[in-house]
């Protein structure tokens, strides 16, 4: 299981493809992409194994037993590929245009019938079926159905890397006897054919992505813009010194406005002017294109964005910040607001200021998506601020909530809006309608965007100390699931940290479950500042066991009691794991500065662990 061979074919600053990522567990899916490359072929995929186990099939899949389809294996492709459609430009690896031919899931069956019939399988005897080359599947897609094998060719010609398959279709009530793969043309998820898919501007094809040199904001309404916005944090960093206590909770929510700091600092201008009169929105949504007339909906599920590593400028997106809050979809009626979160939970009652929503929208009836965020000192949004606002704190249950943090709603889309549906309306023209109909305030933002320039977006993110940027598709529909159309680019940090002990396995996990890391404060004490359990596969998890399992001791290295964690093994603190996280949380209960989001990068031989020095790692308090 590894995607080397997938990294080392591409280009990722020229290709759209997404990047090489394993997953920590698979979801039994499988995809068909029609790909025309240098020849038209089907490529076959099976989620398993945290990849997508891949096989080009020339004359594509068929549900007739009769044909016996040559499939060659080819690199295992990360899971993020399970719903790429779009154009690879000429140059590189696989160019050409792939369409997503049929999607579902599998499941494997038992290579032992029952009764003369297969039955479902475990993991562990698919993973002994393709190591034998013997793969026996149950498919359930949109146009594959039933039993299928995969067969390992043994007799190999001459020059042969020992790559064909064969990809059977079994008897049974699926079988279409004279199966034409050519009558079905277009995309599962788009209805798209090739032809219309190599045709849109707006599919998946960098026009432009080589890296900026230099490292430098090269635009330079851009610069001047940072320049401004740092020039204002400045000025309300004194002036909130001389804030008194009843003055200082209402500045914040205003310091967030001037001091947003990429939200303001990409545009010279606001991103919503205010206004009392109402906007002719209504006369102009009879003409959009995809706008529906229609009763409200009670339930929308968010679109979801697909993570990607690096940033890019491409004239067909737009680009965002990214809120670090909660998710939440707000359906207001007449007065009155109902906020869910992405998991279809109610969160009205938690957030009681932002019952006044509805007088910042100009409309009886609208669906807003849009992000509820807590502001630090500096008005940035803070998501160890919003679990101390709401009472979660990690590896702890809910505490009461702590009160006197502003909270605003970030709005970014526009779902509905006086009995019209805008689902199916582009990106571009819902946030026009969202800037008219919304009046920014004492808890609503409008959340713009910056049209091309994900680089220079995203460098002021990281600047500005937020969690990351997102790109979307201008033109895109709203979909009710992860879709490619939305990417969300993520800045993260990197810390060496000490490991002073483990945590069991839960699960099919074995050896470990997490990582208990630790910095030395000025003092010479270990101070535990959170713990790993991501960025493992089987093969790293034995090895580090058998690193710690020597180190093992029943003495606590670190400077107190640890609290909230299932039953710790302590080790002698001798080694140091690089360690990627998005942000230090702030002070919780029990004291302390925390890791948020730890990823295990890997152990660092070349540092002494005390070389990691909690005072050189946590970001200095902004001053006062």
């Amino acid at each position: 299981m590894s995607l080397d061979e997938y990294k080392r074919k591409r280009r990722f600053e020229e290709t759209p493809e997404p990047p090489p990522k394993i997953e920590k567990q698979s979801k039994h899916r499988f995809v068909v992409q029609r790909h025309a490359a240098t020849r038209l072929h089907y490529d076959f995929r099976l989620e398993m194994e945290g990849v997508l186990k891949s096989w080009a099939v020339p004359k594509g899949p068929s549900l007739d037993p009769a044909d016996k389809r040559l499939a060659m294996q080819v690199e295992d492709h990360p899971v993020s590929y399970f719903d790429f459609e779009g154009t690879i430009p000429e140059g590189n690896y696989g160019g050409g245009t792939v369409m997503v031919w049929d999607v579902g899931t599998w499941q494997p069956l038992s290579p032992v019938p029952v009764n003369g019939e297969y039955v479902p399988g475990t993991e562990k005897e698919a993973a002994a079926m393709l190591a034998k080359g013997d793969l026996k599947f149950r498919l359930k897609g949109k146009r594959l159905n039933g039993d299928f094998a995969l067969i390992h060719m043994k007799g190999r010609r001459p020059g042969s890397k020992g790559t064909e398959w064969l990809l059977i279709k079994k008897k049974d009530e699926s079988v279409v006897p004279g199966f034409d793969i050519d009558k079905y043309d277009t995309s599962v998820l788009t209805r798209r054919t090739m032809s219309q898919i190599a045709g849109d501007k707006g599919s998946a094809k960098w026009t432009s992505s080589r890296p900026a040199s230099g490292g430098k904001l090269k635009a330079a309404w851009l610069a001047d813009a940072v320049a401004r916005a740092d020039k204002k944090r400045k000025a309300l960093i004194k002036e909130n010194a001389e804030d008194t206590a009843k003055t200082k909770k209402k500045s914040l929510a205003e310091k967030e406005v001037r001091t947003s700091s990429a939200h303001q600092s990409v545009s010279a201008n606001s991103g919503s002017k205010k206004s009392t009169k109402k906007s002719p929105v209504s006369s102009v949504i009879k003409t959009l294109p995809g706008a529906i007339e229609r009763p409200m909906p009670t339930k929308i599920r968010p679109m979801l964005a697909t993570s990607v590593e690096h940033p890019f400028d491409n004239p067909a997106w737009l680009f965002e910040i990214k809120w670090d809050g909660y998710r939440s979809i707000a359906f207001i009626d007449g007065g009155s607001v109902r906020l869910v979160s992405r998991n279809q939970n109610d969160l009205t009652g938690q957030f009681p200021e932002l019952r006044d929503l509805p007088k910042f929208v100009k409309a009886s009836t609208a669906i807003l998506d849009g992000e509820i965020v807590a502001l630090d000192d500096q008005g940035r949004p803070s998501f160890s601020l919003m679990q101390q606002r709401t009472g979660f704190q990690p590896g702890k249950r809910r505490v009461p909530g702590r009160e006197g943090l502003p909270i605003l709603y970030y709005a970014f889309d526009l779902l509905y809006l006086d009995g019209y549906d805008l689902r199916r309306v582009g990106l571009e023209k819902r946030k026009e309608l969202l800037q008219s109909a919304l009046t920014s305030g004492e808890i609503a933002r409008y959340s713009d965007h910056y049209p091309e320039k994900g680089r220079e977006l995203f460098d002021v993110a990281r600047k500005s100390g937020l969690e990351g940027i997102l790109a979307k598709k201008r033109d895109c529909p709203y979909q009710e699931e992860r879709s490619r159309d939305w990417l969300k680019i993520k800045i993260t940090q990197r810390q060496e940290c000490v490991i002073g002990g483990f945590t069991d396995p839960e699960g099919s996990r074995q050896y470990f479950g997490s990582l208990v890391l630790g910095l030395y404060d000025k003092h010479g004490h270990l101070i535990h500042v959170g713990q790993a359990g991501t960025g493992f596969n089987y093969k790293t998890l034995k090895e580090l066991y058998d690193k710690l399992h020597p180190l093992e001791t029943k003495t606590n290295p670190f400077h107190g009691e640890i609290g909230g964690l299932r039953k710790v093994h302590f080790v002698t603190p001798k080694l140091v794991a690089e360690i990627k996280f998005s942000e230090w949380t702030h002070e919780t209960a029990e004291g302390g500065m925390k890791l948020r989001a730890p990823v295990f990068m890997g152990l660092r031989f070349d540092k002494d662990p005390k070389e990691c020095v909690l005072e050189e790692a946590v970001p200095s308090a902004v001053p006062k």
